[in-house]
């Protein structure tokens, strides 16, 4: 299967964002934000609060907004205008904590929280264009590139942030150089990538227009939540992914701190979340190929199953090299797990009123990530291994996939 110039450059967004996920939010941003905050009399235990508030607030936002922005996306050429107010933000704002003095780690927070609702409601809008630059049977496969191609994005991304650490600079810059710089970088990396989708991507289905869309919009999510059982599968497809993929985030964002706890060292770390992520780009592609040669249903299962024996591989870690073993197991099957439930839900809803519908997939998405967390911190505390906290996540695997058998077989005709 070839792909157009619009799929193309649909896959090239998850590439252009790729920098900020990776250098933003995961490695430079959580550091330098702290050191910054510490500097000017905020306690560490106080910095790591405000941080996580900062997270919180961002995605809160955007999660309860989001099936009436997405509603509203679905009125005619609405979908492409409301993508490109939110990445312009999102670029805008990346660009800006690099122009916060270190003076303000007040302001340096709100522009990040204003980076995360761009960045967050992009997402919410490339995720729906899906449907728009596939069919039906084209969906698995273009979903997957776009999130392996993503993961290969990020590790370039990276690769020049370490570059520049590095080399200081090439010897120009201090630490609080690098990150400034690297956040620059982030934006430029945005910007140059999405120019492709803001030429060739179009909105292909949407609703009829309407004179009040907005009033329009509160009613259409209304009339949705009531009438959900016309919406059976899609709902119950919800609900198994709340679940599982719970699981998927909850592992991703715990495993640093379960690496602390066995005493690897930072560094180490640094070099695990790369080789993640230069694994998830292959194995992101094969599980679109298992998709198209199975089912969309086959590849979903596999990914719960590879989960589910991760959790239980947890409870073995006991060197540095089990954590490697984990961290490769992650990576072979985050991307693919993700791609496929995105094109799953994608051909269970009606394409006119896409959108709206990804505004759903959005925000159980974002709630999600509270449960996993919380039942791994409990459990912890409980048993004192952070280990077997993690693999008390099999539960989650296990609701997900229960409810996900139960779902009806697609009618999946593969070209």
């Amino acid at each position: 299967m070839k792909f157009n110039k619009p799929q193309w450059s649909w896959i090239f967004y998850d590439w252009a964002n790729s920098g900020y996920g990776i250098i933003v939010t995961t490695a430079v941003l959580p550091v330098y934000f702290k050191a910054i905050a510490q500097s000017n009399g905020v306690s560490a235990a106080n910095a790591t609060a405000y941080w996580g508030y900062a997270n919180s607030i961002g995605t809160l936002l955007v999660s309860i907004l989001a099936p009436v922005l997405g509603a509203l996306a679905d009125y005619p050429k609405a979908k492409k205008r409301m993508l490109n107010i939110f990445s312009m933000v999102g670029m805008l704002m990346t660009l800006g904590l690099s122009l916060a003095p270190t003076s303000a780690w007040k302001w340096l927070l709100g522009i990040y929280i204003l980076s995360i609702i761009g960045y967050s409601g992009g997402n919410l809008f490339y995720d729906s264009f899906l449907t728009d630059v596939a069919t039906d049977q084209e969906m698995d496969r273009i979903s997957s590139y776009g999130y392996g191609f993503g993961y290969l994005g990020g590790v370039l991304a990276f690769i020049l942030f370490l570059v520049l650490q590095l080399t200081s600079g090439f010897g120009q810059l201090s630490s609080y150089g690098v990150a400034r710089w690297s956040f620059v970088l982030a934006a430029v990396w945005w910007i140059i990538f999405y120019i492709p989708l803001l030429k060739n991507v179009r909105q292909v289905y949407a609703l009829k227009p309407n004179a009040h869309p907005v009033a329009s919009s509160f009613k259409r999510v209304w009339s949705t939540l009531k009438h959900i059982k016309k919406y059976q599968a899609a709902a119950w497809f919800l609900v198994a992914y709340f679940f599982y993929i719970d699981g998927v985030d909850t592992i991703f964002t715990m495993a640093t701190s379960i690496g602390m706890d066995m005493g690897i060292t930072t560094t180490t770390l640094m070099l695990v979340l790369l080789v993640v992520q230069l694994v998830a780009f292959p194995f992101s592609i094969l599980y679109g190929w298992i998709a198209r040669k199975t089912s969309t249903r086959t590849g979903i299962l596999i990914g719960i199953v590879i989960y589910l024996g991760i959790c239980l591989y947890a409870l073995r870690l006991e060197s540095v090299t089990d954590f490697w073993i984990l961290a490769v197991l992650v990576g072979t099957s985050q991307g693919g797990i993700q791609a496929l439930s995105r094109s799953y839900f994608g051909r269970l809803i009606p394409k006119q009123s896409g959108s709206e519908f990804f505004g759903f997939y959005n925000i159980l998405g974002k709630f999600s990530a509270v449960m996993g967390p919380v039942l791994v911190g409990i459990v912890t505390q409980m048993t004192g291994k952070s280990t077997i906290g993690a693999a008390s996540l099999s539960v989650l695997f296990l609701i997900g996939l229960v409810i996900f058998l139960a779902l009806p077989h697609l009618s999946e005709k593969r070209s």
